[in-house]
């Protein structure tokens, strides 16, 4: 085997070869973590700080010249002066509303600090951005970047981050973000500045910049991230750290930044007519050069925009830098909605029409392109993406040509960056307009529908099954890749994960096709092999076939055996075989199968331990399968280890966790399980209590909202045939009344006619002035139990005489 032919000169280090099918692989050997560079260590995100390349990396935002001047003076001020008391806030948090400029005034403070000579690091959070848009690439980033301007952090950054690998596992440590910050960003700045002065501060305090907090996905996380970063400043009063945040006012982040410690500023009070002004004159002086039809326009007639339609223009922006940049784009644009030739002249007057709610402006501009082929498509993925793509790649991606897509964006340039090159993302203007786009009752008719991640998950898979029939044993890296490609390899789990509600038949038995056929072509790579068992899960969820649910078993049990796994993959696939295995049993009922899933989730469960962010799930799925065999065996003890498996869970899903509420309904599940077999009455009170709890966190129309209802009705009963009660009759009535409006099925409501007549006789006798909606409430539940059971469980003649009654009080009422 002649590998490197008449090659000479040639340096090679850890170098592995494999030879397959006639095609040689190359791989680098494992590298001892004391011989990577810190870079290589810590594997920060290249293009999440101020230093990216706007372009390609949005937000594309900076100040004008003359604009926010005394915000970013403010700011700037604040950052560059010492620390000189113990009480002095070390953290700042501007916020302000969608499009009010906070990610341009972040990234002038930054260029600022460094113009002044003050070192400075960055974190810009941007939504649906892949790991720019997750809270666990923040640490490292930030440490790679403070080493780099502070190099006598770089030792303890290293020490930290070898002695703890899980600091920096990807794509999620096995540590918490506070735990996270303090090993690798504030305990090695801290520990640089104990020894000895710093000559890249020049006596100023360091700064740090996390932008756009509110686009951060994980909230739960972002509250560990402030509350680490208040207790550590209160524990180190005169550290020269800054920090300085912006994010919209959301309640998650509100919460803990509204707190004494912490500077607020609110963006409003900076957000100025004259600022716009200013703001405008730029854009239409810079247009002005390079327009021939403005120029034109300004030789024959003068000023244009004329001050009074400008002054009208500013008062129609109302502050909103982007809203002013917008409607520029629109007023400038060349196409109009019926795809005729417009001028600016007579654009303006229509801008003064817009909306700046931006729905109005969004559905206005979306309506230039909707005439147009695969307008629906392309629009749908650009809001469905993980990750932005450019041209070329979304028209590889969804089997179209480039020029469809750019024919599609060029009248969207007002709301959508569209670059000049095929190499650079099409992003969006604003992260609102991926918000507008996936809400319906906002949206209307350009509503991206959530299917379109099926639509995405076959194309991935079109485009990987392409590049392997291209290339048998090529490298398939996403690097090496072309856009579309590399997308494929990266992202059709996460689409196959969104889209596991919308799939049709015939969708799933095409994805099963797609799997199969490249799993011929590397019949032994157990990422291949992965995917078709995910989708050929989703494929027995849809059938309820039992040959397809082993199948699925099956192929997890293969990926295990493999491939040599990392504890996470490990814990990922011990979780896969043990849903399969769930799935089955539940259809089979055999007993081997459950006690084997126990086996596997407690493994799972060892694997995660505190504070990993999937320990939460772990800990359901043994307390689920736990609780599978109590209901078979009756065993008490599964049943008290389920109960402290759903506690645990609750603990370390803190409100406004997502998942609480269904941790609560669990955990009140378990214990109503313990009343039924103790009559423990605090067992029933707790169970209630959680049941509340969870209900109020489903709030219409939250789409467990029925469930919750439902279950909270049962203990009431439960509680009412203990106590006697009558106040817990009338509040399941009520809940009874409200499960029948959000889901009139008339199963729902059968239970409630006895409660109905207990509450008749017992707390609304003859003369009660409520017996009216109580008569009412009986004959109709009556009629409906007729409906469905016929005049053997139901006398038609009590029927009738309830509707009488119920005439008669009514007339009663009416006359009275």
């Amino acid at each position: 085997m002649n590998v490197l032919g008449s090659s000479r000169n040639i340096h090679v280090e850890h170098l592995n070869a494999t030879q397959i099918d006639g095609v040689v692989h190359f791989h680098g050997a494992q590298v001892r973590a004391e011989d990577k560079s810190l870079h290589e260590l810590l594997q920060p995100i290249e293009d999440a700080s101020h230093t990216r390349d706007r372009k390609r990396s949005p937000p594309d935002s900076a100040c004008t010249r003359g604009t926010r001047v005394d915000v970013v003076q403010k700011v700037t001020g604040w950052t560059a002066d010492d620390i000189s008391a113990p009480d002095e806030p070390h953290i700042l948090w501007m916020h302000g509303y969608v499009g009010s400029g906070k990610s341009a005034i972040s990234q002038e403070v930054c260029t600022r600090s460094e113009r002044q000579g003050r070192p400075v690091a960055s974190f810009f959070f941007f939504r649906n951005a892949g790991d720019r848009s997750k809270i666990w690439r923040l640490a490292p980033t930030l440490a790679n970047d403070m080493a780099a301007v502070v190099p006598e952090m770089a030792p303890f950054i290293r020490a930290a981050a070898t002695a703890k690998p899980g600091l920096k596992n990807f794509p999620v440590p096995s540590t918490s973000v506070a735990m996270q910050m303090q090993r690798l960003v504030y305990s090695p700045f801290k520990a640089a500045m104990e020894g000895g002065p710093v000559v890249s501060l020049a006596g100023h305090p360091f700064l740090i910049v996390i932008d756009g907090l509110d686009e951060c996905e994980d909230k739960e996380e972002i509250q560990d991230l402030i509350e680490g970063m208040l207790m550590f400043f209160d524990e180190n009063p005169f550290i020269p750290l800054r920090v300085f945040i912006t994010s919209r006012v959301e309640q998650h982040i509100q919460s803990h930044l509204d707190v004494p410690g912490v500077l607020l500023t609110d963006l409003v009070d900076y957000c100025s007519d004259d600022d716009i002004e200013t703001f405008l004159d730029v854009l239409f002086a810079n247009e002005r050069r390079r327009n021939p039809v403005m120029r034109a326009y300004v030789r024959e007639n003068g000023e244009w925009p004329a001050p009074h339609d400008k002054q009208k223009l500013v008062q129609h922006i109302g502050g909103s830098f982007i809203f002013a940049s917008t409607v520029f784009k629109f007023i400038m644009g060349s196409t109009a909605e019926n795809g005729s030739t417009t001028t600016p002249m007579k654009r303006l007057p229509l801008a003064l029409k817009m909306n700046p709610d931006f729905d109005g402006l969004y559905a206005q501009t979306l309506a230039r392109s909707q005439h147009l082929p695969h307008f629906f498509d392309i629009i749908s993925t650009i809001a469905h993406l993980e990750v932005p793509l450019p041209t070329s790649g979304i028209a590889e991606l969804l089997g179209i040509s480039t020029y469809e897509v750019v024919n599609v964006l060029v009248n969207l340039q007002a709301i959508i960056l569209v670059p000049g090159t095929d190499d650079i993302p099409v992003t969006l203007f604003h992260t609102s307009l991926r918000e507008f786009l996936t809400t319906q009752s906002r949206s209307g008719s350009f509503f991206a529908h959530p299917r379109q991640h099926v639509r995405l998950l076959l194309c991935c898979l079109q485009s990987e099954l392409a590049h392997r029939q291209r290339g048998r044993g090529s490298l398939i890296h996403h690097t090496q890749r072309n856009p579309a490609a590399a997308y494929a390899l990266r992202y059709s789990e996460a689409h196959l994960l969104r889209a596991q509600h919308f799939f049709e038949s015939a969708e799933s038995d095409y994805a099963m096709q797609l799997c199969r056929e490249m799993l011929e072509l590397s019949p032994d790579s157990p990422e291949l092999i992965q995917s078709l068992a995910r989708v050929a899960r989703r494929h027995a969820m849809d059938s309820g076939v039992l040959e397809d649910l082993k199948e699925t078993v099956s192929l997890n049990r293969q990926v295990l055996s493999v491939r040599p796994f990392s504890q996470l993959d490990r814990s990922q696939s011990l979780r896969a075989i043990g849903d399969g295995l769930v799935d089955h049993y539940r259809r089979k009922g055999s007993m081997a199968e459950l006690e084997e899933v126990i086996s596997l989730f407690r493994e799972e469960l060892e694997l995660r331990p505190s504070p990993h962010p999937d320990r939460p799930y772990a800990l359901d799925n043994l307390g689920v399968a736990l609780n599978d065999r109590y209901q078979y065996t009756r065993t008490a003890t599964d049943l008290e280890e389920v109960i402290s498996l759903y506690r645990e869970a609750i603990q370390l899903r803190p409100s406004p966790h997502p998942d609480r509420s269904s941790s609560l309904s669990n955990l009140g599940d378990a214990l109503r399980d313990r009343y039924l077999r103790t009559k423990t009455a605090t067992d029933l009170e707790e169970a209630i209590s959680l049941y509340r709890e969870a209900l109020e966190l489903r709030p219409f129309p939250h789409p467990d909202r029925t469930t919750s209802l439902s279950k909270l009705d049962i203990a009431l009963r439960n509680r009412y045939q203990r106590t006697r009660t009558l106040i817990d009759l009338e509040e399941v009535i009520s809940l009874g009344r409200e499960a029948f409006e959000l889901r009139p099925y008339r199963l729902v409501i059968l239970p409630y006619h006895s409660i109905c007549e207990e509450l008749l006789v017992s707390l609304y006798p003859v003369g009660h002035q409520d017996r009216l909606a109580i008569v009412n409430r009986l004959a109709f539940l009556r009629q409906e139990r007729s409906r469905d059971t016929g005049p053997i469980d139901e006398d038609p003649a009590c029927i009738a005489r309830l509707k009488a009654e119920a005439r008669r009080l009514s007339a009663s009422t009416f006359m009275t």
